[in-house]
């Protein structure tokens, strides 16, 4: 997997950095619940994806990214360039990503989110296919930047999800859950639902400062493994939420400190 602090480093740090958070402010909206605001967020990262694709393309990236005069003509532009054998990625960027960006940007303006008119409320299904949309192109766009394959471009991507929780504290590489009553299950899946990657177990044990490592295999990884509420994988030592953890957290842990 790819370092995060590399990810798409050979990108100019005006896209980069707005690729990189307007990407995470969808997923936190999403996992808020926020409609509105996640699909609003896929407009904005049209922009930046569209600056990278055009950059690449004609081979000079903007320092920054700026909205094209007509979103919808400009991306179809792209499709009429000459391809290019020798380019990585060369179909994905002159036709796919554009066509999935021209999808994302339709839903910003014409959904009832960018402006009054639109003739459908912000909904669930809307911000559910902004965040894939939106996950898809980050991926593909590591995919070429970095020349590997699809799946380590996603496992990239899904290290970039954070769910950001109030009752989480995070103070440089150590995490904290705000209820010391909590009993240390539920905070090894809260630890985990705010961070849907793999996790060394070393690092889940130290922040939830369970008695020993080796009885938090016993008494919690293991158990929630059998019960799939998570991934435990032995050989690496490693732990991932599974959706039923995710559900767990959402609907009990997370429900019964809000009521």
């Amino acid at each position: 997997m790819i370092d995060p602090c590399k990810i798409l480093a050979g990108l100019p740090l005006g896209l980069r950095e707005p690729l990189l958070r307007s990407y995470q402010d969808i997923v936190t909206n999403y996992a808020e619940r926020r409609w509105e605001p996640s699909e609003l967020n896929g407009g904005k990262l049209c922009e930046v994806v569209y600056a990278i694709a055009n950059g690449r393309i004609s081979g000079s990236f903007p320092s920054k990214p700026s909205k094209p005069r007509d979103m919808v003509a400009s991306c179809r532009a792209l499709e009429m360039t000459k391809p290019d054998p020798l380019r990585v990625g060369d179909r994905s960027l002159r036709i796919l990503i554009p066509r999935m960006v021209q999808a994302l940007y339709e839903i910003r303006n014409n959904r009832g989110v960018g402006h009054v008119g639109g003739d459908v409320d912000p909904n669930f299904l809307d911000a559910t296919a902004v965040y894939g949309m939106a996950s898809w192109i980050l991926a593909e766009l590591i995919r070429i930047f970095h020349e590997v394959s699809t799946k380590e471009a996603q496992e990239t991507v899904d290290v970039l999800i954070e769910r950001k929780h109030p009752l989480i504290w995070e103070v440089e590489e150590i995490r904290r859950v705000l209820d010391p009553t909590m009993e240390k299950g539920d905070q090894a899946l809260l630890l985990l639902h705010a961070k849907p990657s793999w996790v060394p177990e070393k690092d889940l044990v130290n922040w939830v400062e369970y008695c020993n490592l080796r009885m938090f295999r016993k008494q919690i990884l293991v158990p929630f493994h059998k019960s799939r509420l998570i991934e435990y994988d032995n050989q690496q030592r490693r732990v991932r939420i599974s959706p039923l953890g995710s559900a767990r957290v959402e609907q009990q842990i997370l429900k019964t400190r809000s009521e």
